[in-house]
């Protein structure tokens, strides 16, 4: 059972997100906190598996509690919702630990899709907000950092980077789930990051994949 912890401060928001989950038997709807502090009081109340907030909200943002429960438990998934034609707030959230990227008005099986994976430890991206965000962060490419990937290691850093999850790698190369996972988790390691959304940004940096490639 996955115990879930939603923040937004727009009741129609919290009330949609509360019905989508009620149907999944896997997810244990914890509660809806309206702000970033009712979400870190909330998150200390009831220990959730995963958390999704939304990075726009009065008072306590997204990314001040992303970064404040980041640090009081590293190991536990947070997924942020954004508006990203608007918000500034994405890159921010990025710094701060989230581990994924929705949009407010994505697909909803999205949506389910990313909490089972943030709670296997894996973090989805929405691939819109994989483009996007290294379109407009990305840097031009800076080569040398971190220590030398495998031939197997860059082809799973380039599938990352272009939103693919752990599954969709492993079909596309042909190899176990569980291998990809220890893959990632190398190349993780070895570019000096903690999330595949710090990845993807790590692999445009480095000139690894084009901010143009079409998926």
């Amino acid at each position: 059972m996955i115990r879930l912890l939603i923040a937004d401060d727009q009741q129609l928001a919290r009330e949609g997100l509360r019905q989508l989950l009620s149907h999944e038997p896997d997810i244990a709807f914890l509660g809806a906190a309206s702000d970033g502090a009712e979400l870190i009081s909330m998150a200390r109340e009831h220990q959730p598996d995963v958390i999704l907030t939304d990075l726009r909200m009065p008072g306590t943002d997204g990314i001040t509690a992303i970064r404040r429960l980041t640090a009081r438990a590293p190991d536990r998934p947070i997924i942020a919702l954004t508006t990203f034609d608007t918000d500034e707030y994405l890159f921010g959230a990025l710094e701060a630990g989230a581990v994924g990227f929705l949009l407010k008005d994505g697909d909803p099986d999205l949506y389910l899709a990313a909490i089972r994976a943030a709670h296997r430890g894996q973090g989805l991206i929405d691939p819109q907000v994989t483009r996007r965000l290294v379109r407009r962060f990305a840097t031009p490419p800076v080569r040398g950092h971190g220590l030398e990937l495998t031939i197997r290691e860059t082809e799973v850093l380039r599938l990352v980077a272009l939103g693919r999850t752990n599954a969709e790698i492993a079909g596309h190369l042909r190899i176990a789930a569980g291998t990809v996972k220890i893959h990632v988790s190398r190349v993780l390691t070895k570019i000096g990051v903690r999330t595949r959304v710090q990845a993807a940004i790590h692999a445009y940096r480095s000139g690894l994949v084009s901010s143009h490639e079409e998926e």
